[in-house]
């Protein structure tokens, strides 16, 4: 109940027993499920081994997934003036197999009644929505002004001008005559 704020999850490396500890009673509902065995490719929520594994798959993104989540983080603690529990890490299986950026957001504790009452309003939900869309869309601005200087295009510029392919000197409707 004394619980309150948002934090960020992403995939990584375990930073301590704790952390993985989180993981695995969140991960362990999968063992009620029919033939999880086979649906999750024999991942036993209880093998720290298997936690190793999820790592390694996710790394590539590990970096990418750190910045969306420092941006969620921001905008929650500078807009909406939520308490920053932090950008944590952990093996939780839903960001497990992401082929791409992957975090979980926690935005608040129902247990705590201030904070029920703020993430069960229209107010609260809007504000919360609101930050997580500015934090996405500052995130996707830097990744394609990336990807536009690797490309060579350090203005950002979206489209480059159109190229005439036509030759200039020949009518368009004249095929030249090969020898």
């Amino acid at each position: 109940r004394a619980a309150y704020g948002s934090e960020t999850w992403v995939l990584g490396l375990h930073k301590s027993a704790a952390a993985l500890e989180v993981a695995k009673r969140e991960n362990a509902s999968i063992l009620m499920e029919d033939d999880h065995e086979t649906k999750y490719e024999d991942f036993n929520p209880n093998n720290p081994d298997d936690y190793i594994g999820l790592s390694l798959r996710q790394s590539a993104f590990l970096n990418q997934s750190l910045q969306l989540a420092a941006n969620i983080q921001d905008e929650y603690k500078n807009k909406v003036k939520r308490f920053d529990r932090g950008v944590k890490q952990a093996g939780f299986l839903v960001l497990y197999k992401t082929t791409m950026p992957a975090i979980l957001i926690e935005l608040g504790f129902m247990s705590n009644q201030k904070e029920e009452v703020f993430l069960a309003s229209d107010s609260g939900q809007n504000k919360m929505a609101e930050a997580t869309y500015r934090a996405f869309k500052k995130y996707k601005e830097s990744i394609e002004s990336i990807n536009n200087a690797v490309a060579g295009d350090p203005d950002n510029n979206k489209t480059d001008p159109p190229v005439d392919l036509e030759p200039k000197d020949q009518p368009k409707d004249k095929i030249p005559d090969s020898e």
